[in-house]
């Protein structure tokens, strides 16, 4: 049935009906895809408010529809035109969209719960969308557009229109106002798209009438070109038949004929020339646009052809970088501003390559009004010239580009020509040396020598290099690296010396210089960690020999990492060079005094008198380097540990000292800095059994040994525990119970303290959430930060995961840091800290006090508690400034509305002081000493029922 009737040609319902079909096909496959995306999207959401086994059912259904919508698609498409056309497609096409609409439509009924608006929200947005977007696909074939959007909308609204809640009738009404709205943009759309299918049918017939009438005129007007060329042809003998006449006519006057002989002489003896110079001649009628060109078969590489046209022929032949040259230089000749004209360009030979050709020309014949109408000329291949010229300036820039003297000498040694290089080091301009001998040039007797020897030695070979020495304009001598070479020509006879030089002074710098880093530092200028070996391994063995003693002060830097972070390195280096000369100074000259590394020294004394000598001298040093310094505009202290060893009292040999120096400054460096001390065997065997507890604790970690112990704290105003501290505890295999104190500073030193907090936290949570679940009651628990800790990237996250993982509120767990954490200006601790606090996890300040306690940090960070250090506790009945100073602190703290904790408490008396001054918690051993988690759980159940916890004890 025909719907539409063009001027020409019709256009078909079936065609129409084919077109909407394989459009719908086409893009068929998209939503399916977009409503499994969204499906998935929607997984998450409702992973905790709907049955996992209905939500995976859900989405594996939506999955095997897609699939079976891509083997529907694959097949429609493999069948024939003809085919498609069937019912059954669009059967299979409906019932799909019927079954994804009802899937789609089941997120509102059967899987979202009712009432939930936060849940509501987004689960619809994203479901509606998708149904939006299906719904605006499918609008150009209503039929489609309908058996998806009413099974995907329509019950959704029917089952919350059912529903009592307002929420429910309002997602209803919101959902038949978009209903009515989608199917009023699918009749836009539909209308649209119908007519768009229509006009590009119409264009089609179009087009294709269009065709057969272009071909038609392409027939006539081969025909009628035929009838022209029949003409010109029948005027072309007829012009051939007078030429011929006039040609027999001309052949009778003998004048005409001397002149024909003449010319024809003429012709050879050019066509000869022209062959000799490799000349093409080519003569342009500009009005045909008809050109002779002779030697074409040479040049451009194509066989002679009588009827060659300029612009078809031989312009496309023109590279392109040339074409704007060759139409100026025409132009402007043509024009008459030039007499004739002569250019090089480049043209593309018929094997494809590219060729220069010189072209030089000349108008010869104008019409009435001044416009050319004929030209001359001729053209020949240059490429070899070219190439040659090419090669000369290459030649030319090496010589005068490179960074090595060159001369050129003749056979009696006269400089024919030197480049930039030779006059840049020896001082003489190319008019001051070409043109004189060598052997002036040098300057020296011993040169000329030199140069006199090298010329009867060339005579033997043709080659020679080697170091010598040349002598500047300026009389300065310099070594050089002289290579010579000689050029014979074809009968072994010296045409030239070619000489090649390079300045050495700059390598021998080099090498001194290279020299000189070997065994010095070079921002200290003191012996580096080479020459410190030899000249270590020097004194031993004299020592060895003449039986006296060598001492080894390992000499290294406290806190000097914190500087070099703080402040940078460039004041770390100005630092350190400080340090060096405060250490030359302080030190006998004799001494060697040595830099390792960054921030350690090294000083080898060799035959001290006693070891109180040596302390005399090491508490020299550190009187040098802890006295104030002015660096980068501030006043720096710094303090430096420094460990001894003796050879032979404690060392075999040189290695060994330095290992025994090493280890005594480390203990130096435990007992605070700022000290000496020599080594011992007591201290190698202290250093053994360290190395021998960080294994145990690696080990330690990775067979779960850490236990945590809890020591509660008491709320003073309602005599009950609140909370509790986790304190950690290493369960040894041999030792038994170990106490923090002997393992910690290897945890932290090692860099395992990461490790161990991390573990200490998790089971301080998980005990956590087991008192806040089960009872008897919930407990806040304290957990101790490490700096290192707070540096980790991302922290925070680690802590809401193992809180989420343990199902515990934030508000239980309280994180105790030191005063140095929170003078600590780093990005990542202030991010860490602040993500804390949105967390919920409360912070306290342990040890309160002790450290920097400046009130800027309290104002930084959001800080909920201070903890007064035990000291100040422990000394309450017998120093009176310990009374004000916690009573100052506990106002302190109150005014800015933080708790107060106080540690240590052993005594009534204590206790009743801080209770009497407001104090809010305390804790200690008058209250408990820590205790596993078991034992706590007894005491919370025991002490729940009671209004006093004192009256238990």
């Amino acid at each position: 049935m025909t719907i539409l009737r063009s001027s020409t040609t019709p256009i078909s319902e079936p065609d129409l009906r084919l077109q909407q079909t394989n459009q719908l096909y086409a893009y068929s496959r998209l939503p399916q895809w977009l409503i499994l995306g969204v499906a998935l999207l929607i997984v998450p959401l409702l992973w905790e408010h709907t049955s996992p086994t209905r939500l995976l059912s859900w989405v594996a259904l939506i999955g095997l529809l897609a699939v079976l919508r891509q083997r529907l698609v694959k097949r429609y498409q493999n069948c024939l035109p003809q085919d498609r056309l069937r019912a059954r497609w669009r059967f299979f096409f409906h019932l799909g969209n019927l079954a994804s609409g009802l899937c789609l439509a089941w997120v509102y009924v059967g899987l979202t719960p009712v009432g939930d608006f936060t849940l509501q929200a987004p689960i619809y947005s994203l479901a509606g969308g998708v149904a939006l977007c299906v719904g605006v696909i499918y609008a150009s074939r209503f039929p489609a557009f309908a058996s998806f959007i009413v099974p995907a909308w329509l019950p959704p609204v029917a089952f919350l229109l059912m529903q009592q809640d307002d929420f429910s009738q309002s997602w209803a009404l919101m959902g038949l106002i978009l209903f009515v709205c989608i199917v009023l943009c699918a009749v836009f759309i539909h209308r649209s798209v119908l007519e768009a299918l229509i006009s590009n049918l119409r264009n089609e017939a179009l087009l294709t009438n269009l065709g057969s009438t272009q071909q038609r005129s392409e027939e006539l007007n081969q025909q009628l070109t035929r009838e022209i060329n029949q003409r010109r042809n029948a005027e072309q003998s007829l012009r051939e038949s007078h030429e011929a006449l006039e040609a027999r006519v001309q052949e009778r006057t003998a004048e005409l004929e001397r002149a024909t002989q003449n010319l024809q002489a003429s012709e050879a003896q050019l066509s000869l020339a022209m062959d000799a110079s490799q000349l093409g001649l080519w003569d342009w009628d500009l009005v045909t646009d008809r050109v002779f060109h002779s030697q074409v078969d040479t040049i451009f590489g194509i066989a002679q052809d009588e009827g060659m046209s300029m612009l078809l022929d031989l312009k496309p032949r023109l590279h392109p970088a040339d074409a704007a040259m060759v139409r100026k230089t025409l132009v402007r000749h043509m024009k008459g501003e030039t007499e004739a004209y002569r250019m090089e360009y480049r043209v593309r030979h018929q094997n494809g390559q590219w060729v220069w050709v010189e072209d030089a020309g000349r108008v010869v014949e104008r019409d009435a009004q001044g416009r050319a109408i004929r030209m001359i000329g001729t053209r020949r291949d240059i490429t070899a010239r070219k190439y040659q010229d090419e090669q000369a300036l290459l030649a030319s820039t090496v010589f005068e580009a490179t960074s090595e003297g060159i001369f050129i000498l003749d056979p009696e040694q006269n400089v024919l020509a030197v480049n930039q290089a030779y006059s840049v080091i020896t001082g003489r301009t190319s008019a001051d040396a070409v043109g004189r001998n060598i052997l002036d040039l040098s300057g020296d007797e011993e040169i000329r020598k030199q140069f006199s020897q090298l010329h009867l030695l060339l005579n033997n070979q043709d080659r020679w290099q080697g170091e010598l020495t040349a002598r500047r304009r300026s009389g300065e001598s310099f070594p050089i690296w002289l290579q010579l070479a000689v050029v014979r020509d074809q009968s072994g006879q010296v045409t030239h010396y070619v000489g090649f030089f390079a300045d050495l002074t700059t390598h021998r710098q080099t090498e001194e210089q290279l020299q000189y880093l070997t065994n010095y530092d070079a921002l200290t200028q003191l012996a580096n960690r080479n020459l410190f070996n030899e000249r270590l391994q020097e004194a031993t063995s004299q020592a060895r020999q003449h039986e006296h003693q060598v001492a080894l002060l390992h000499i290294d830097l406290d806190r000097f990492k914190q500087i070099n972070v703080s402040l940078g390195h460039a004041v770390a280096d100005s630092l350190l060079q400080e340090v060096a000369k405060r250490l030359r100074a302080a030190v006998h000259p004799q001494d060697l005094l040595a830099r390792l590394s960054a921030d350690e020294f090294v000083l080898v004394i060799e035959q001290p008198e006693n070891d109180k000598a040596l302390a005399v001298a090491a508490n020299v040093v550190l009187d040098a380097v802890r006295q104030p310094m002015q660096i980068g505009g501030q006043e720096l202290v710094i303090t430096a540990s420094i460990g001894i060893s003796l050879f032979p009292a404690t060392a075999r040999d040189s290695l060994l000292m330095i290992t025994q120096a090493h280890q005594a400054m480390q203990h130096a460096k435990q007992l605070g800095g700022n000290n000496a001390q020599f080594f011992t065997h007591e201290l190698r065997a202290y250093s053994l059994d360290r190395l021998q507890l960080e294994n145990q604790l690696r080990k330690a970690l990775e067979d779960d040994q850490l236990v945590v112990y809890y020591q509660p704290k008491l709320h003073l105003a309602s005599d009950r525990i609140r909370s509790a501290e986790a304190l950690v505890r290493w369960q040894h295999p041999q030792r038994g119970l170990v106490m923090p104190g002997e393992f910690i500073s290897i945890a932290e030193e090692s860099g395992l303290i990461v490790r161990l907090g991390d573990n200490v936290l998790r089971q301080a949570c998980a005990q956590a959430s087991l008192w806040y679940q089960q009872g008897p009651q919930a407990v806040a628990v304290s957990v101790n930060l490490s700096v290192q800790q707070l540096r980790q990237q991302g922290f925070a996250e680690d802590v809401a995961r193992i809180l989420r993982g343990c199902k515990l509120p934030a508000r239980l767990l309280e994180l105790e840091l030191t005063e140095s954490m929170l003078l600590e200006h780093s990005p990542t601790v202030s991010t860490n800290i602040e993500a804390l606090q949105e967390l919920g996890v409360t912070l306290s300040v342990d040890d309160f006090g002790t450290g920097y306690s400046s009130l800027a940090y309290l104002k930084r960070f959001p800080i909920s508690t201070l903890k007064i250090d035990r000291a100040f506790v422990a000394e309450l009945d017998e120093v009176q400034s310990d009374d004000a100073i916690i009573r100052a602190i506990i106002a302190m703290a109150h005014s800015l509305s933080l708790n107060v904790v106080a540690e240590g408490v052993e005594h009534e008396s204590q206790l009743e002081f801080l209770k009497a001054n407001g104090c809010d918690e305390v804790q200690g051993y008058l209250i408990s000493r820590p205790i596993p988690a078991d034992e706590l759980t007894a005491l919370l159940a025991s002490s729940s029922d009671m209004p006093n916890l004192r009256k238990r004890r």
